[in-house]
C-alpha cells in the first residue's frame, strides 16, 4: 500500500508517518507534503511521468496556504482520502454523512488503525461521488471536465462533443483536434492546457505531441528500450507514434482500468 501524507506541521507529519509504519508495516509513505501548492505540483508531476497514484491519501484540512479542498479544484483526485481535522462537530458531521473517513487531531494509533482497516475492507469508502458531496458542503467544486468545444471552421462556428474526439495533436506550434468523422479543427490552446480539461478516464497524454481518446487506439506493440508503438485510427500507417519507456507503465495502467 502506497500512502501520501499531506500535513503542514512537521512534527505531526513525522508522527503520522511513524503511526502508519506501526499500523501497516508493509505500507510505503511515498512522500510528505505541506501545502496545497506542493500537493498539486506533486500530483501533476506524478501524472506527467506516468507513475501510478498512491493507494491512499492522509490529508490535513487546514494547510499552510489554505484548505486542502482547494486541491480538488486544480487536479483530478480519485484516490480515497482520510482527512485529518481539528474542525468542530458540524464539520465532522458532514464527513460522517458522506462516508468519508476522518481523524480528529491529535491522532491516536488505534484511531488510525480503525480508519485504515475501514479503507482496506471497503475500497469505495471515499468514492469520488461521496467526496464531491463533502466538497460541495464547503462550497468547493471539484474539477469539471469539458463536455464540448466551440470551434471555428471556415466562416462559421461548430460545436464538437468531446465524446466524438479521436485525438488532439500538435504540429509545430499548431494544435489540431480530429473527430470520428476525420474532421480536423484548429484549437487555440496548448496540449498542456487541454490535458487538464479532458476526462482522464477517456483521454491520455501519449507523448509531447498527442492526446488520444481510448477508442482511437487501434494497435499497440512493444518497441525497443521499453517503448510502446501505437497506431491510431485515421492516422497514416507509416507515422511512428510512441509512448516513452517512462510513460509506458502508466499508459498500460490507464488502459487496464
Amino acid at each position: 500500500m502506497k500512502i501520501l501524507i499531506v500535513e503542514d506541521e512537521p512534527l505531526a507529519a513525522k508522527r503520522l508517518e511513524s503511526l502508519v509504519q506501526e499500523v501497516e508495516p508493509d505500507a510505503e509513505v511515498v512522500d510528505r507534503l505541506e501545502s496545497v501548492r506542493a500537493f498539486v505540483r506533486w500530483w501533476q508531476n506524478n501524472r506527467a511521468t506516468g507513475r501510478p497514484s498512491p493507494d491512499l491519501l492522509l490529508m490535513d484540512i487546514q494547510l499552510a496556504d489554505g484548505l486542502s479542498f482547494e486541491a480538488f479544484q486544480q487536479v483530478d483526485i480519485t484516490t480515497p482520502v482520510i482527512f485529518t481535522t481539528a474542525y468542530d462537530e458540524y464539520a465532522l458531521k458532514a464527513f460522517k454523512v458522506n462516508s468519508v473517513d476522518y481523524l480528529l487531531k491529535p491522532i491516536e494509533k488505534d484511531e488510525l488503525e480503525l480508519a485504515i482497516g475501514k479503507f482496506k475492507r471497503n475500497l469505495h469508502t471515499s468514492t469520488p461521488e461521496n467526496l464531491t458531496k463533502v466538497l460541495e458542503a464547503y462550497g468547493v467544486k471539484p474539477v469539471a471536465y469539458k463536455s464540448r468545444f466551440l470551434l471555428k471552421q471556415g466562416g462559421r462556428f461548430e460545436v464538437v462533443d468531446t465524446r466524438n474526439i479521436l485525438y488532439i495533436y500538435a504540429d509545430e506550434k499548431v494544435v489540431f483536434l480530429v473527430t470520428g468523422e476525420n474532421r480536423k479543427y484548429i484549437v487555440d490552446e496548448t496540449l498542456d492546457e487541454l490535458e487538464g480539461k479532458l476526462d482522464p478516464k477517456f483521454f491520455h497524454r501519449i507523448n509531447r505531441k498527442y492526446i488520444s481518446q481510448i477508442s482511437a487506439i487501434e494497435r499497440i506493440e512493444p518497441h525497443f528500450n521499453g517503448r510502446l508503438r501505437l497506431w491510431l485510427h485515421n492516422r497514416p500507417a507509416e507515422e511512428e507514434i510512441f509512448v516513452s519507456r517512462e510513460k509506458a507503465e502508466g499508459f498500460k495502467e490507464w488502459l487496464d482500468r
